[in-house]
């Protein structure tokens, strides 16, 4: 079931966070995926809580990523209100896909979002075309504007590395940075 399924996720992320914290490896935040499902769950803040709670970790250790797409369809309910309340506990929400969605800036206004995750359908081809270029320069300006930062998804060379940089890109995701490393046995 998808639910046990996210139990699973975080209490494995949570636990690596303590597991570092322990060793004394500071790892600022680990951020989870949040699916749809589990943003229904009118119960899924204080469960969170608990979680946090459980672990001893401060709520602005975890980021809650979610899909610009699932706001753009539940502006409101119940999801909405998981959202808001994840915020206000003091989670990190990233809004992940950034500019894929249909209804994006007003989702900027109208929830407490940290960070803007700009889709890697932009950044992959930014070396070489133009519109994409402008279109990761255009949401990062949106984002600090805003006061949001930014990261880019599908960094995966120096080459594109450099050219976020140059932009302005607050942080960059991908196997330019680093390729994905088993943290589990």
């Amino acid at each position: 079931r998808m639910e046990r399924l996210s139990e699973v996720v975080i209490a494995n992320a949570l636990t690596s966070l303590r597991n570092w914290d322990r060793a004394g490896c500071h790892i600022p935040r680990v951020s989870v995926n949040f699916s749809t499902s589990e943003l229904r769950n009118p119960k899924l803040v204080d469960k969170i809580a608990w979680e946090l709670d459980r672990y001893d970790l401060g709520p602005d250790r975890l980021g809650v990523e979610i899909l610009e797409t699932v706001i753009a369809d539940a502006p409101d309910g119940v999801i909405a209100d998981n959202i808001r309340g994840l915020a206000a506990l003091g989670c990190h929400i990233d809004l992940d896909d950034f500019g894929v969605g249909l209804s994006s800036f007003s989702y900027l206004k109208d929830f407490r979002v940290d960070e803007l995750k700009i889709d890697g359908s932009f950044v992959k081809e930014i070396l070489h075309d133009p519109i994409d270029r402008e279109m990761v320069r255009s949401i990062n300006e949106i984002g600090h504007l805003t006061g949001k930062q930014s990261i880019a998804e599908f960094a995966e060379n120096e080459e594109i590395i450099t050219m976020l940089r140059g932009m302005g890109i607050d942080y960059a995701q991908g196997y330019g940075v680093s390729a994905p490393k088993r943290v589990t046995r």
